[in-house]
């Protein structure tokens, strides 16, 4: 855990992959082919944390989805890139836009476009549901599936290596 809190430590943004890691990976549509997401509040109110705390969260996703759009706008989340399927030129924007080294960076993904991101970045996290070959090529594996909780999980993680959890928490009661 040590050597995972060390890495958590440098990590100054947070890409998220979106399903299957902010949803639940169930792609629902209606019969005029209008598209459905259901997103976790707890991994809203935790990326809202990491960025009230300072820490940059960013999306990369193979798809298009307005309601992508509408949920990161609502969680403050200002880098997002969709239509990616090699994500890989994606990272490679969302680089030189911030100015981080990858070893700054977390990624949490579940299934294998994910792996050309995650081979590169400081902390690369897979979530419970996430593919085999995926978890075994990841730091770290959430105790929850996406879009139930995983990436609250991760966002707890990082915001406990910088000593921000416990402060961040209290704030809610004191």
């Amino acid at each position: 855990m040590s050597d995972l809190l060390d890495k958590a430590k440098n990590i100054r943004l947070l890409i998220l992959d979106v399903d299957g890691v902010l949803t639940n990976g169930g792609l629902q549509f209606n019969a005029r082919g209008h598209e459905y997401k259901t997103f976790n509040s707890l991994d809203g109110h935790g990326i809202r944390m990491l960025i009230e705390c300072g820490i940059q969260v960013a999306v990369i996703t193979g798809r298009q989805s307005k309601l992508v759009n509408h949920r990161m706008n609502d969680l403050g989340v200002e880098l997002v890139f969709q239509g990616y399927r090699d994500k890989r030129l994606a990272f490679a924007r969302l680089m030189e836009k911030t100015g981080f080294d990858a070893s700054q960076i977390a990624y949490i993904g579940d299934d294998l476009p994910d792996l050309a991101v995650m081979s590169q970045v400081g902390l690369a996290i897979a979530v419970q549901n996430a593919h085999a070959f995926v978890k075994q090529r990841c730091d770290w594996i959430t105790a929850a599936s996406g879009g139930a909780g995983a990436v609250r999980e991760a966002t707890d993680l990082i915001l406990k290596a910088h000593n921000l959890l416990d402060a961040k928490q209290a704030s809610y009661i004191l």
